[in-house]
């Protein structure tokens, strides 16, 4: 009989009872500790505290210019409305900018995980003194700001005849450190033995990568995924610098001509900031639960 099945002794003719694990276990689990409270408390204040300005913002999207300014400020509207939501739609061509915003983050992400993903792979399984120097080399490009090798990257682009076209802005954010950095780390975990049986079936290098490797590493493909569809949605200054025609703005430099020299309509760059946001909120939604989903010793027998 299991310890936890026996619920008492009897020594003498007094019953002495047996406190076993699993009821150490049910009875810890009835309350709080005075440390876990404190702790879920400071959490919660952080949370309001990271949301109100993220509420603030969402419901005056709904408000009427004349109550965005009014003394004294009330978080609700009193008079909802849509139509900064209309105004920004109609006024501006936002099905064009979203098309053309959309175009470089899903191109650039697939090339990003693609690219990152194969580079990391070889920094991590390949055994060659020039490549950990390599590795070193693109770890060191992180030290350097985005806006000194702008000058730079901008004269490659126009020389290449890509000045003025979406390609100008996905070429060059293809190759990434931090992606590079992510699966060269995810892919050292994975023993080796796996691509030495795959190796023996008959597979070769490029099989190993892409039908067994990558497979394995789609927690990190998801990851840098959101990470890039985030940094190429919301990038502001390359797309200025490298677009001229306004057919083919992405939508920050959109958003940014709402902005007059002498005033600004508050209600609608209030909207169009939230239409903006929708796919970013909607793409994090759908791919959260695959980030720590991996089994790197499925296939590996005991």
């Amino acid at each position: 009989m299991s310890q936890a099945s026996v619920p008492e002794l009897v020594e003498g003719n007094a019953p002495v009872t047996v406190t076993t694990p699993a009821k150490r276990k049910k009875s810890a689990d009835k309350g709080w500790s005075p440390a876990a409270v404190g702790v879920s408390g400071i959490i919660w204040l952080l949370a309001v505290l990271f949301a109100l300005p993220i509420i603030w913002f969402l419901l005056s999207s709904f408000k009427p210019g004349s109550e965005l300014f009014r003394y004294p400020i009330t978080l609700l509207p009193e008079q909802w409305t849509l139509s900064g939501y209309a105004t920004a739609w109609s006024r501006f061509d936002f099905a064009r900018y979203f098309l053309n915003t959309a175009t470089v983050a899903v191109v650039t992400t697939l090339l990003t995980v693609i690219v990152s993903a194969a580079t990391g792979y070889a920094f991590a399984k390949y055994k060659a003194t020039w490549l950990k120097v390599f590795f070193v080399c693109i770890l060191a490009t992180t030290m350097l700001p985005t806006e000194v090798i702008m000058p730079s990257t901008f004269i490659v682009i126009r020389d290449l005849g890509l000045y003025d076209k979406l390609a100008g802005i996905i070429v060059p954010s293809i190759m990434t450190a931090t992606g590079t950095f992510m699966f060269r780390q995810y892919f050292k975990t994975v023993p080796d033995e796996l691509m030495e049986a795959a190796r023996i079936d008959g597979a070769n290098e490029f099989k190993i990568f892409w039908s067994i490797m990558l497979p394995l590493a789609k927690p990190i493909a998801i990851t840098l995924a959101i990470f890039s569809f985030h940094w190429r949605w919301n990038d502001y200054i390359w797309p200025l610098l490298v677009l001229k025609d306004q057919k083919l703005y992405t939508l920050q430099v959109a958003l940014r001509s709402i902005v007059g020299a002498d005033n600004i309509d508050w209600s609608v760059l209030l909207s169009a900031s939230v239409i903006s946001l929708i796919p970013m909120v909607i793409v994090f939604l759908v791919f959260q639960r695959y980030i720590m989903n991996a089994d790197m010793n499925a296939g590996l027998k005991d």
